[in-house]
């Protein structure tokens, strides 16, 4: 099974550290060498749950710039329609910006929206999501997030099928690469834990969303150096 040839990413979600301190906890995790901050974007309508909007990444965005400037921040939009807050976490300073095919009515517009704004944009599927969208707009793509939980809540357990959709992926990107597109990351969020990482990172993810892996353990550093070293050791 090919792995990606692009250089991994850890990315905790926020989602799961102490909301009081999001500052620190973002220092935190970065000092502890991860690589993005992710934030999990829903509005009680495509998820059944309500979490951050713009004015909040906009106030983490600041507080990194002057803390730790060059810092990525990755939002996933799990929100119907996409295109009103694309903008507005464009406008928060944001460096990535997924969403959900079924959310849009115009996917090619709204891909095209993120990405005049100065972002890289990617389309994010559902476990039972089929990756048949994506054909049509692989040159508007920057990122593709595969959900290994049904969205809405942190915490969720892995859905053991979905390394074979994570392949399928690989395949498609393998494949437009081959024929002379851009590289494109391949996210994959939801449950992703030190027991799993290493099958994920062998279906050919490239960028991995984690939570309690991280924020749930006492010291971040050996909990990001653990999920790093998986990454790079082949499951037997």
């Amino acid at each position: 099974m090919p792995r990606s040839s692009l250089n991994p990413v850890i990315a905790p979600s926020v989602l799961a550290g102490d909301l009081a301190h999001l500052g620190a906890e973002s220092d935190a995790v970065i000092a502890a060498g991860a690589d993005w901050i992710h934030f999990d974007v829903m509005d009680h309508h495509f998820v059944p749950n309500l979490t951050f909007g713009p004015p909040v990444v906009q106030a983490l965005k600041k507080h990194l710039d002057a803390q730790r400037p060059g810092t990525p921040i990755d939002v996933h939009l799990m929100v119907k329609p996409p295109d009103a807050l694309i903008e507005g976490f464009a406008n928060a300073g944001v460096d990535s910006i997924t969403f959900h095919p079924e959310a849009s009515d115009h996917i090619d517009r709204s891909l095209r929206r993120a990405r005049d704004a100065g972002c890289a944009a990617g389309l994010a599927f559902n476990p039972a999501t089929p990756l048949e969208w994506l054909k049509y707009v692989l040159d508007l793509v920057d990122i593709v997030v595969i959900m290994s939980v049904n969205p809405g809540f942190a915490g969720q357990k892995f859905i053991p099928s979905m390394p074979a959709k994570i392949a399928e992926a690989r395949g498609i990107l393998d494949s437009w690469r081959a024929s002379g597109g851009h590289p494109i990351r391949l996210q994959v969020d939801g449950g992703i834990k030190t027991d799993n990482i290493a099958t994920v990172a062998e279906a050919g993810a490239d960028t991995f969303v984690a939570g309690s892996a991280i924020f749930g353990q006492a010291d971040y550093s050996a909990a990001i150096a653990d999920l790093k070293q998986r990454i790079n050791t082949p499951d037997a």
